[in-house]
């Protein structure tokens, strides 16, 4: 295990085009750490910089108190995997898992019993013998995360590694992935452009966008307590209902319709100029509890999924989708009263993003 600092690290090109913005992170021992966003936001090239496969334009990343700016990958005692599995094609699994550790001149019976060791923790040890052409891309992946395991490295490094896989493998690995950190503790740092994988693995995560790191924190506060329009609109799926409003008389007027607002929560965007009004689906009920808001609104569009169906809804001027029972089915049209948690609404600045906290 060991400790990752990322302080004011920069990446720029040619000194002229800035792609990661002076990040900040503490990624502690045994932490597993989501770096995610869209694609372009730097979150791959942030992750080669800790690895030392990108150089640094400033800042200092440190691992264990260490900076290691300048110190070559061998050098860092990380291990990384990557998208596309990297495996030497005409050597046998055997040979690919133990081909680091035979570099670093490691005795034969110690890369054996390494080897063998965590061949049966990923249930791989009956294809040790394979060429990585007979495999499927899940078997793959697997042993290209049992070649950086045999090492023992100080930090796990995953970029995308799952992004190659379908649907219902990457969920699969997803889930030996997490009970590997368990068993493991290890320190991993992972990128990926999937929320869900984020939220599903990770300790904490930072949330980047063009090159700026907009939270950093766990999945649950990330989710409920997103500091920025571009979070809430991020996470969640579907994300959070995002639309334009203005604050009147402790209310949050949607173009004609008034949803009234806990009282700090109006004192806040009282005096902004421009506010986003933001809920989440799962949190707009056509079921009322005790301290609901009531809201009238018209039945727009219906998505059923199986267990439950998105219900896009009109109120006042603008759309907003509900995420209901699956047993609801009022036709587009249909004049419904739609049910507001007052706790679980929020507001942003529209002009800098910045949640009103």
């Amino acid at each position: 295990m060991a400790q990752v600092e990322l302080r004011g690290v920069t990446k720029s090109y040619d000194g002229k085009t800035t792609v990661v913005h002076g990040i900040d992170l503490e990624i502690r021992h045994g932490e597993f750490v989501v770096f995610v966003g869209p694609s372009g936001c730097g979150k791959s090239t942030l992750l080669r910089m800790i690895a030392g496969l990108e150089s640094i334009s400033g800042g200092e990343v440190r691992i264990d108190g260490v900076t290691v700016n300048d110190l070559p990958p061998r050098s860092r005692d990380i291990a990384m995997v990557f998208q596309d599995y990297a495996l030497y094609p005409h050597k046998t699994l055997y040979e690919n898992m133990a081909f680091g550790l035979r570099l670093r001149k490691t005795p034969e019976p110690v890369i054996r019993e390494r080897v063998m060791n965590v061949a049966r923790l990923l249930r791989i040890e009956h294809m040790l013998e394979r060429r990585p052409a007979a495999l499927s891309g899940g078997q793959r992946q697997r042993v290209a995360i049992g070649r950086a395991i045999v090492r023992e490295p100080k930090v796990f490094l995953f970029d995308e590694p799952l992004s190659n896989l379908d649907a219902q493998l990457r969920n699969e690995m997803r889930t030996e992935i997490k009970r590997l950190h368990q068993r493991l503790n290890a320190t991993i740092v992972y990128v990926t452009h999937d929320q869900v994988e984020a939220m599903t693995l990770a300790d904490r995560i930072a949330v980047l966008s063009a090159g700026h790191k907009m939270q950093y924190d766990t999945p649950d506060a990330i989710y409920h307590r997103p500091a920025a329009v571009f979070v809430a609109g991020f996470t969640g799926a579907p994300p959070m209902n995002l639309v334009d409003c203005t604050i009147v008389e402790r209310a949050a007027d949607l173009g004609g319709v008034r949803v009234p607002l806990p009282a700090d929560l109006a004192a806040r965007g009282a005096g902004v100029a421009a506010v986003k009004f933001g809920v989440r689906p799962e949190n707009l009920r056509l079921a009322p509890t005790s301290t609901d808001i009531a809201v009238p609104a018209e039945v727009s569009l219906l998505e059923p999924l199986g267990a439950e169906t998105l219900v896009t809804l009109k109120v006042g001027s603008v759309e907003m989708v509900a995420r209901c029972p699956a047993s609801f089915r009022d036709p587009p049209g249909s004049a419904v009263t739609l049910h507001v948690s007052p706790g679980h609404l929020h507001l942003f600045d529209a002009a800098t993003g910045a949640a009103l906290l």
